[in-house]
């Protein structure tokens, strides 16, 4: 890869729920994490990769080999992801300013994880910051603590998932540890902004929301609890997205030859009830809590 270009698998215009405003949300390539709920599996490995789609596939063998997908006449070959220059993305970028200046969006790196290409997106968030779009990273801060801490000064606000609080579920769950993580959300919230006056920092947790992984009683306090315990630091507003589990990850993960949730978890959608639980749980604990986005 070329110095100042990043791997991205799409770039999402009109976005809503990946920050404030309407936002264009950059999906960069690689992810440390294999979370068997993953709904972006195409977006695991750094560099780019062909997607295979059967039910398009008519055998007319004009491909021959994977590695040239547009010689395939029905689409079933796809490319997935490929080389971006900081002067391509910006172009892209530019062409929706307006709106996202309008609406009070902007830029959201997503994965993913965005710390994968620690350089990559710290060049990406600096250029943005040179041209006034507020910006936002989407990640589990499992990265090395000083990148946190130079992502963070080129950062405006912080979308961190939570996935699970027993250390040994999370590896079970999503192939990592969670000490990392954790560790890099206190170490955040007790980082400064800069420039703010009241050197706050704007930091809103999301957690993926299972029944059957981590929606029961037991984690869910166990998350308020640690949410609660950050009161104290610069994060702003203590505030939570529960975003309800949903299994679109299956046809990506059959695109890519892969299997959907090897291990058989159980895993549902919770109910209204359950959700509203979940709610009051951390609220009780002062957390604002929003269903979605």
């Amino acid at each position: 890869m070329r110095e100042s270009s990043v791997i991205l698998f799409n770039i999402n215009r009109y976005a809503i729920n990946d920050g404030p405003g309407i936002r264009t949300t950059i999906f960069m390539k690689g992810c440390p994490l294999r979370c068997v709920w993953c709904h972006n599996p195409e977006s695991w490995l750094t560099e780019p990769e062909v997607l295979f789609n059967g039910k398009k596939c008519i055998g007319c063998n004009s491909c021959k080999e994977r590695s040239n997908p547009q010689a395939c006449p029905t689409k079933a070959l796809e490319q997935c992801g490929r080389e971006w220059t900081m002067e391509e993305l910006m172009a892209e970028i530019e062409k929706e300013r307006d709106i996202m200046s309008d609406s009070g969006g902007g830029v959201t790196l997503c994965g993913g994880e965005p710390l994968r290409q620690p350089a990559a997106a710290l060049a990406i968030l600096k250029e943005l910051g040179l041209r006034g779009f507020h910006r936002t990273v989407d990640t589990s801060l499992y990265a090395a603590p000083e990148t946190v801490e130079a992502i963070a000064k080129e950062t405006d606000l912080f979308l961190v998932d939570i996935k699970h609080m027993d250390s040994a579920l999370h590896h079970q769950l999503t192939g990592v540890s969670n000490e990392r993580i954790l560790s890099n959300i206190r170490l955040l919230a007790n980082l400064p902004a800069d420039d703010k006056k009241d050197r706050k920092r704007e930091v809103w947790f999301r957690m993926p929301l299972i029944k059957g992984v981590n929606a029961d009683e037991t984690n869910i306090a166990a998350t308020a609890r640690f949410i609660a315990g950050l009161k104290d630091t610069h994060i702003k507003e203590l505030k939570i997205h529960l975003l309800p589990y949903h299994d679109i990850g299956k046809d990506k993960h059959r695109r890519r030859g892969t299997v959907y949730n090897p291990d058989h978890i159980l895993m549902e959608t919770p109910t209204d009830e359950e959700m509203s639980q979940c709610r009051s749980c951390f609220e009780r604990l002062g957390i604002n809590v929003v269903i979605g986005g």
